[in-house]
């Protein structure tokens, strides 16, 4: 029996997707449940599996775009599994020696064809090669044409390339690969978010002392009694984002035509670098969770993200995004808003620096932080306040994260 096998729809907005990788090879072997593929999708990278065990015949090249529906491959769950677990080789055909033929003596080179005479059409790109030309800044003039009488065609001008300038020796070769639909669509987004917002950015500073010293006084305990969770920074800003979040519902709320949309729960965007590109998982519900809580649903999040495994619903929805990009080395940047939500906290690097504390200069660990927000339904009262009530809350975080019972709180 022969089965089709089909795309199945990886979300409701899903049409289409992307064969990013074939696991398996045409003529294998697949056990039922097997990772056979992995497809991209606009939202994450997912493993397809096979829906029955048999010899797999292969209907879609890697890079190929398919509709949700299209059958990609089809299983023979008839054939018997080979021996060893690898596929039954096509027996090769032997191949009889024909008698040598006696080679004819080679005739005398064709004269090479003459240069096509010049046209008006010769050098002249079509429009829609004038317009790709004239945004790669390439001279037509540089540019050889394939078309009739010359013409440079669309072809042309998309495999034209810019001049590099005069080479003076050293390698110098290059690459183009097509980009993956995942990183095709975070491009758009991000574009998206700078043409279609009113985006601002607002800084302020936070001393991660009392952080810091919370946690060196119980990060050992917090690791032993949770089963290897850590106790991390991300818990401490997810608590002071979700607090500030509840005095200022404006930076949880979205804009929707003529309608703003809020919200009474705090769903935390986390966004994690994986293998595929950026992935922004969610944390439900963050405002009701525990440190403890918080720390291991980041964790899951992220191993899912860095073993491919992340699914479009772990990165549906979100009201509030925390990026850090500090774990980089960033000291300070200007994050993009992740759309339709109004706000985003930049989180950076951890640098000792001299400030003023009760008239007298200390060393403190200092970090930036950075609020980007739609000015078209958040105020600069609002947005301010958000981010001092963020700061106030991260350098005291015994009194107004902690209710002055550390122990109780991180579940001691």
């Amino acid at each position: 029996m022969i089965l089709e096998m089909k795309v199945p729809s990886p979300g409701e907005s899903i049409t289409e997707v992307e064969i990013a990788t074939w696991l398996v090879k045409d003529g294998d072997y697949v056990e039922k449940d097997q990772a056979i593929a992995e497809v991209d999708s606009d939202k994450a990278t997912l493993e397809l599996p096979a829906e029955a065990a048999g010899i797999i015949t292969l209907k879609a090249e890697e890079g190929d775009a398919v509709k949700v529906g299209q059958v990609v491959c089809l299983i023979d769950t008839g054939a018997a599994k080979p021996a060893g677990g690898a596929a039954p080789a096509p027996a090769a055909e032997e191949k009889k020696e024909e008698p040598k033929k006696e080679e004819p003596k080679a005739a005398a080179p064709a004269p090479a064809p003459a240069a096509p005479a010049a046209t008006y059409a010769t050098g002249t790109p079509s429009p829609a090669a004038k317009k790709i030309l004239d945004e790669k800044a390439i001279d037509p003039a540089t540019v050889t044409g394939t078309g009739k009488g010359g013409r440079i065609t669309k072809d042309d001008a998309v495999n034209a390339k810019a001049s590099m300038g005069t080479p003076t020796g050293g390698n110098r070769s290059s690459e183009r690969t097509k980009l993956s639909m995942l990183r095709r669509k975070v491009a758009e987004r991000l574009v998206a978010a700078k043409n279609e917002t009113a985006m601002l950015t607002t800084f302020n500073e936070v001393n991660m002392t009392p952080i810091n010293n919370i946690r060196n006084e119980y990060k050992d305990a917090f690791k032993a009694k949770h089963g290897g969770v850590s106790l991390g920074y991300m818990s401490f800003f997810t608590k002071a984002v979700t607090r500030a979040l509840q005095l200022f519902p404006d930076v949880n709320s979205m804009i929707d035509g003529d309608f703003k949309t809020s919200y009474d729960f705090c769903d935390i965007s986390i966004a994690v670098s994986g293998p595929k590109g950026l992935m922004v998982p969610v944390v439900r519900n963050a405002e009701a969770l525990t440190f403890r809580g918080i720390e291991a649903e980041i964790k899951r999040l992220a191993l899912r993200a860095r073993d491919g495994q992340i699914t479009v619903d772990d990165m549906t929805g979100g009201t509030f995004t925390i990026t850090n990009g500090g774990v980089f080395g960033s000291m300070l940047s200007t994050p993009i808003i992740n759309p339709p939500q109004s706000g985003i906290l930049g989180m950076h690097n951890i640098i000792e620096r001299p400030i003023a504390v009760n008239g007298k200069v200390e060393i403190h660990p200092m970090m930036y932080v950075a609020l980007s927000y739609d000015h078209r339904i958040i105020d600069g009262r609002e947005s301010v306040g958000f981010l001092v009530a963020v700061k106030e809350a991260l350098e005291n975080p015994m009194e107004l994260l902690m209710d002055n019972n550390p122990k109780k709180a991180l579940e001691l």
